[in-house]
């Protein structure tokens, strides 16, 4: 906002100065002509106004450019001539009065003093057209500076009344006033005014001005025109932010799908830089049954160290490792987040790992330092899952106390399932007797062959 009123600060000076420097012949000639008195009901400036004026604008704007402006000076100037002669001047005498008093004021950059003046502008029945629309732009811009939004909206819209033309100054304000009381429904079509008159124009408009409408889309919750400017965003500037929206766009209208390949272009273009997209990319793949996907990614967060390696997401990358089948890559993720878990269910997962690969004996060990350590989500599936690696290794004993435990912590349909498996071990042991058996008797039946001599 600063440099916007630097602009028009020096913008609005020189065309002030300049008007009033036209006229400089016509003093000197005054010397020695004497200009009737007429001049004070005229369109034009008396010869002693002139002369006040002239003065003034040589201390606010020295010939000599290394000599520093006497802004101090130049005040004293025009009040003493205010106060003087104010009440017989013209109105175009008053006007350009008061123009260098608004100079004076934004060159202190004391913004409220010039307000003031330029209200009293307003009151100059005379008052030249060109000079009342510069006087409610400037108005506009002024308020703005001081926050005063409505009054700023008010001026900016007077403006619009009284002129023939649009400005892209105008309308801008008119938007950030409208953006700043939260009406942003208003707000919206003085932008997308502005935009389009650049353009016609031949302006070039910069992301900075679609952004902004993005943000009024996203704010409005107008999300299907947020995604139409989107796509025009990426199309103009390849910009990370507006790759990043679009995923987040999808995802408010519910389309998952264009959601996730939208996140996933994301990370091709290697924009990705942070844990919760690698985090959420991963999963979104795993949840469209692209899990094998889903895990290289999470393991790439990982080892560019952008991703955490807690426990949270070492189980999130075990999760995707088994959903792929991939067991043997799950293996060393789970140890660590079995380590990491402050409860056993962490071992669990690493025992069932254990137990699909057919190591009964680690998957033993696991469950049992599952059990240990306790907080479980579901210990009769734990005990369950123990006593069927013990029935593996063939220790009956161990299988059945395990069996029977899981049939005293779970629920009916547990208990009665753990149940049923006791009794499975009892069949197992007695088979696995009867062939020991038979192979003893087998053995004592056959004699070896003598020795060849």
């Amino acid at each position: 906002m600063m440099r916007l009123l630097n602009k028009f600060k020096l913008g609005f000076l020189v065309g002030v100065l300049s008007v009033a420097m036209l006229p400089l012949q016509y003093v000197n000639a005054g010397e020695e002509q004497r200009a009737p008195p007429a001049a004070r009901t005229s369109g034009t400036l008396g010869p002693a106004v002139m002369r006040a004026i002239s003065q003034i604008q040589e201390m606010m704007q020295p010939e000599d450019e290394e000599d520093e402006p006497d802004y101090a000076g130049a005040k004293i100037e025009l009040d003493e001539l205010r106060e003087r002669r104010f009440d017989r001047m013209n109105d175009f005498e008053k006007s350009t009065l008061l123009n260098f008093y608004t100079n004076y004021y934004l060159n202190v950059e004391d913004y409220v003093g010039a307000i003031g003046i330029f209200e009293e502008m307003l009151f100059i029945e005379t008052l030249r057209a060109d000079i009342r629309l510069r006087t409610h732009r400037s108005l506009g811009q002024l308020y703005s500076s001081e926050e005063n939004w409505q009054g700023a909206i008010d001026n900016y819209q007077e403006w619009r009344n009284l002129s023939e033309e649009e400005d892209e100054i105008v309308y801008r304000g008119l938007s950030y006033g409208h953006y700043q009381l939260e009406d942003f429904e208003a707000a919206k079509p003085f932008w997308i005014d502005r935009m389009e008159l650049l353009l016609a124009t031949g302006e070039t408009l910069e992301r900075a001005d679609y952004a902004y409408l993005n943000g009024l889309y996203f704010t409005l919750e107008d999300f299907q025109s947020a995604l139409d400017l989107t796509k025009t965003m990426i199309v103009l500037f390849d910009d990370r932010a507006d790759w990043q929206n679009l995923s987040a766009i999808y995802s408010s209208l519910e389309n998952d799908d264009r959601g996730v390949q939208a996140l996933n272009l994301f990370y091709l273009k290697g924009l990705m830089e942070d844990d919760t997209r690698y985090i959420n990319l991963a999963q979104s793949l795993a949840g469209i049954d692209i899990p094998y996907t889903g895990s290289k990614i999470l393991s790439e967060g990982m080892e560019k160290e952008i991703v955490e390696r807690d426990e949270e997401n070492l189980t999130r990358l075990t999760q995707m490792h088994l959903m792929a089948s991939e067991y043997e890559n799950a293996l060393e993720p789970a140890m660590a987040a079995a380590e990491a878990d402050e409860t056993g269910d962490g071992y669990d997962t690493l025992g069932y790992i254990h137990y699909v690969l057919h190591d009964y004996e680690a998957a033993a060990e696991s469950f049992q330092s599952a059990i240990d350590k306790g907080e479980l989500s579901d210990r009769s599936d734990t005990l369950m899952f123990l006593s069927r690696a013990y029935l593996e290794l063939q220790e009956f004993d161990a299988a059945k106390e395990a069996a029977t435990e899981a049939a005293d912590a779970g629920d009916e349909r547990a208990s009665n399932s753990a149940r049923d498996f006791i009794r499975a071990i009892d069949s197992r042991r007695i088979r696995y007797d009867t062939i020991a058996s038979r192979r003893e008797d087998a053995i004592d039946f056959y004699q070896a062959y003598p020795p060849i001599r």
